[in-house]
């Protein structure tokens, strides 16, 4: 009896989670809704039908050609179109690439073993009761339209586990993160004053680009630190926060749903540490997705897949690029620098000038990336902030050149 009432209650909540959704998406999104709701019951089709061996390309082929096709509905729109930019569709291909992120990675949990569907274990129930918790999975209202990575596994267990086991007040976390959320949203506004990022970069010169360009980073930056913390902010409100890893068999399934680690990114003078913590969830599913089943080259892979799956803009294309090769530079310079600073003064001035020039390289990188234009790409290429990544560039071919030799 307690196993059916326990079956009911996991029902109503993956029913009222789906139907949250959708009534979310349509308010957001409109009738560009439907671009969402397409390729859900599509993969879950696919997830009932197809073997464990095969679940993970036809999953992965599926969804990212219906994105790329809305992507390039996109650019087909503001590019030849010329048509005003539309909240509403944006909205909708931001939440087709968080789709993106959780079917792929359920795809993987089948094709590993460690998700089981019920058409395999040979569940007896109506087809509509076994779509709906996978349903409810892709739809889910708190982390429709943003938040860290939730795996179906982590999903279920909150689903079907026990309210009880928490130690943690899911709302108390989610009010101190609102409070985190809004501090940084006002410390982006008295940054910003009136001058918008990158507004600068058509009438700066020289080295004074260089303060335009960091100056916009900042404030791209802490736009994305108020924005995971505040989507960290609803999971925890919906009881998917932290708090959950202490529940009975959540740690191996759960992880850690949070992609802010904001002391980390604003101090590490390491751009690979610094890449491994921007947006932890998204780098770690490209690393399980691409990095480890790369064949060659899985460091271009990576970022060349994380262009696509962005929208393949010019300014995302040149970006990810630039961020592989400043990754790999990054590898074989600090080594050699290390090997020079043998006092605690070189130590402490290559700690800082390391820093300097981490923090410099990624503000390149993210004002490139959101430019959408080559026209803007140009300038940014032909100013002074360019000397930054060439440095690396050309340390890197250096010690490149050197290894060789020896």
């Amino acid at each position: 009896m307690a196993s059916s009432t326990l079956s009911v209650t996991a029902a109503i909540r993956y029913v009222l989670l789906l139907v949250g959704g959708c009534l979310l998406a349509s308010a957001a999104m409109g009738w560009y809704a439907l671009l969402l709701f397409i390729p859900t019951f599509c993969s879950v089709a696919i997830f009932h039908s197809v073997g464990p061996l095969q679940v993970h390309t036809w999953a992965f082929v599926l969804q990212m050609s219906w994105q790329t096709l809305c992507h390039l509905g996109l650019h087909y729109r503001e590019h030849y179109l010329q048509g005003a930019p539309c909240v509403r569709l944006t909205i909708a291909l931001s939440s087709l690439m968080l789709q993106t992120q959780k079917v792929t990675s359920l795809a993987l949990d089948i094709h590993e073993g460690k998700v089981t569907m019920a058409s395999e274990r040979g569940d007896g129930r109506e087809p509509l009761l076994r779509a709906l918790p996978l349903c409810s999975y892709l739809l889910f209202f708190p982390a429709l339209l943003g938040g860290p990575l939730c795996s179906f596994r982590r999903f279920q267990v909150q689903i079907q586990g026990s309210h009880a086991s928490r130690p943690t007040p899911p709302l108390r976390a989610a009010g101190q993160k609102c409070l985190r959320a809004l501090a940084l949203h006002l410390l982006r506004r008295a940054v910003r004053g009136c001058v918008a990022p990158l507004a600068g970069m058509t009438d700066c010169a020289g080295f004074g680009c260089v303060y335009v360009m960091w100056r916009s980073a900042l404030l791209f930056k802490l736009a994305y630190y108020s924005q995971w913390v505040l989507d960290e902010a609803l999971l925890s409100a919906a009881g998917f926060g932290l708090e959950l890893g202490h529940a009975p068999g959540a740690e191996a399934a759960c992880g850690d749903l949070s992609d802010a680690d904001i002391w980390t990114l604003e101090t590490t003078n390491r751009i690979a540490l610094f890449t491994r913590t921007w947006n932890k969830s998204t780098s770690r599913w490209l690393r399980r997705l691409i990095f480890q089943r790369s064949p060659a080259q899985p460091l271009l892979a990576t970022f060349a897949f994380s262009a696509w799956w962005h929208g393949l803009h010019p300014g995302q294309v040149f970006g990810f690029l630039c961020w592989a090769a400043m990754v790999e530079a990054d590898y074989q310079i600090h080594p050699f620098l290390r090997s020079l600073a043998k006092s605690w003064h070189t130590k402490v001035l290559y700690q800082a000038l390391t820093w300097v020039q981490t923090q410099l390289i990624i503000a390149y990188i993210m004002a490139a990336v959101e430019m959408r234009s080559f026209s803007a790409l140009w300038l940014l290429g032909a100013s002074y902030n360019s000397f930054f990544p060439l440095l690396y560039s050309v340390s890197l071919l250096w010690l490149v050149a050197r290894a060789k030799q020896k």
